[in-house]
């Protein structure tokens, strides 16, 4: 299964992801630029902070409450469609996911 992240500098990363490995831990595996994840997936920094690209946010959902929380704290902007992504786990049904990271 394939992610792909839109960087801001304009280049795009797409790594093969594991299913169950959240995105989180996918993206700090292929180093990409501006998602930390610095508490490793307890949803207690906000460093994993990603736009899931609007065609593919009914798939993933809206962030839940915690998580909903924690994105008013995020360096960048929220957008709509923010979500943390070590709350994002990879399936089927995200293969190919499109994310934006923020600047």
């Amino acid at each position: 299964m394939q992610a792909t992240w839109h960087l801001p500098n304009g280049q795009t990363v797409t790594a093969t992801v594991k299913p169950g490995l959240n995105l989180m831990e996918a993206a700090v595996a292929n180093t990409i630029p501006n998602v930390i994840g610095e508490c490793g997936g307890s949803l207690s920094c906000a460093t994993c902070h990603v736009v899931v690209d609007p065609a593919w946010a009914a798939r993933t959902g809206p962030p839940s409450g915690f998580e909903d929380d924690m994105l008013d704290v995020t360096d960048a902007d929220r957008q709509p469609t923010s979500r943390l992504s070590c709350q994002i786990k990879m399936t089927e049904a995200l293969d190919g996911i499109i994310l934006h990271v923020p600047g």
